[in-house]
């Protein structure tokens, strides 16, 4: 069972770099690794997932898991894969973050099933006492500054300028590693491919300073298949908390993913086996309009992170904008609404404007704009080409009043078969 864990990595096209001899330790014995999270914000967002999945698989072929949390770390900013410093954070902004990825990775995590346990911890325990003599006597003696700054975390850096306090993340992240070799018995360090320097510098730390023997795996940085960033959509991250990404815009987020990347992404992200997946494939292929792929990597990303109930809610509410009827959009909470028709154009009118009522010729042509004149709206309409939240007008001399309002609040205009319009009445 052991060794099905390196094999998985690499069938599912994660696996960067493996130190020699990792692999023939986790044949052989139940082994502890661990990887790190910096608390950067309150929640962890897709990006994070490809580390998580780690841990997990990692769990499930029967080796131990500890997610370090980096409260000591994440005062500092890891300079890793960054072209710039971090902003440091404040202890208050801190401890909100430690908090709420805590909640998070505990949910991922089985923290109660025996010897392989899942364990979460802060490194924050063991440094915020430890003084600054002590730590550059105990620590700063052992890898030379030559040997740190060929890490290419630290090169990729120093043109543009790297402060000390980045400098020495490397060396925190080392003595990570060490105290968790010596206190957890905890034997690999993963992470993504831009860890490998910090990673290293932790075995290498490891073996001067008590001639112990570590290793390390780090796993592919993923990107989409045009090169661009993966993780992030137009309103910038797609977060794993409900309150910072909907449920339902995560479904979307997965659903949307291009034929070029779903083939990809279901290996990387889901635990559907190599059986499943190759099924999913051939029946894509037969008709890559049915979106078989992105169907089955949205359930399983959604299930896996809020829940099969939000799954079904996000299904419920992705058929709300095709066809669903005023009560479906009235039934939405504003959040989940306001999600749906992210990117619409939106128009504001006063309450007052409408109140009363006004012909919805000039709602569309002089309160909203939507047409550029009332003529082309009356045409519009004659030809059966508008609807008002989600009901045709039928009659160029219907009138839009406060009873016309979605939630007390909202007006939805289509304009044609695809053309959304959004009225905030405030």
């Amino acid at each position: 069972m052991f060794n099905s864990f390196v094999q998985e990595l690499r069938w599912r096209g994660v696996m960067h770099d493996i130190m020699p001899g990792t692999e023939e330790l986790l044949s052989k014995e139940m082994v502890t690794g661990y990887i790190g999270f910096d608390p950067t914000a309150d929640s962890l967002h897709v990006g994070s997932l490809t580390q998580i999945i780690t841990l997990i698989r990692l769990q499930k072929a029967g080796h131990k898991p500890i997610a370090l949390i980096g409260g000591a770390t994440g005062m500092v900013g890891d300079p890793s894969g960054k072209s710039a410093e971090r902003n440091l954070l404040d202890e208050t902004s801190l401890a909100k973050n430690i908090e709420g990825i805590k909640n998070q990775l505990q949910k991922f995590l089985n923290t109660d099933c025996g010897v392989n346990s899942a364990e979460l911890i802060n490194n924050n325990d063991w440094m915020q006492n430890y003084s600054f003599i002590n730590f550059i006597r105990d620590v700063g003696k052992f890898l030379t500054v030559n040997y740190m700054m060929a890490k290419d975390s630290v090169k990729n850096r120093l043109e543009q300028g790297m402060s000390f306090t980045e400098f020495s993340y490397q060396l925190l992240q080392a003595y990570d590693f060490y105290f968790l070799y010596r206190n957890k018995n905890c034997k690999i360090q993963l992470g993504g491919s831009d860890q490998w320097g910090n990673i290293t510098s932790g075995t290498e730390l490891i073996r001067r300073k008590c001639s112990g023997e570590a290793y390390a795996i780090t796993t592919q940085l993923i990107k989409k298949s045009d090169g661009s960033k993966f993780g992030k959509s137009e309103s910038g991250n797609i977060w794993l908390h409900r309150n910072k990404t909907s449920p339902y815009k995560f479904y979307q987020f997965w659903i949307n993913t291009p034929d070029t990347d779903a083939e990809n992404f279901i290996k990387i992200f889901t635990f559907l086996s190599e059986e499943e997946i190759n099924a999913l494939v051939e029946d894509h292929k037969k008709d890559a309009g049915k979106r078989v792929l992105q169907k089955a990597l949205a359930k399983e990303l959604t299930v896996m992170v809020h829940g099969e109930e939000d799954y079904i809610a996000a299904i419920e509410t992705s058929k709300v904008l095709f066809n669903g009827n005023i009560q479906d959009l009235s039934n939405l909470d504003e959040a989940t609404f306001l999600d749906v028709f992210e990117g619409v154009p939106q128009f504001e009118v006063l309450k007052n404007e409408i109140e009363s009522g006004v012909s919805v010729i000039d709602f569309l042509s002089e309160k909203t704009k939507i047409f550029p004149s009332k003529s082309e709206a009356r045409k519009m309409i004659q030809g059966g080409g508008v609807s008002i939240n989600k009901e045709k007008i039928e009659n160029h001399e219907a009138v839009v009043n406060a009873s016309s309002l979605i939630n007390n609040k909202y007006i939805l205009i289509q304009k044609g078969k695809k053309n959304y319009f959004l009225c905030s009445v405030n």
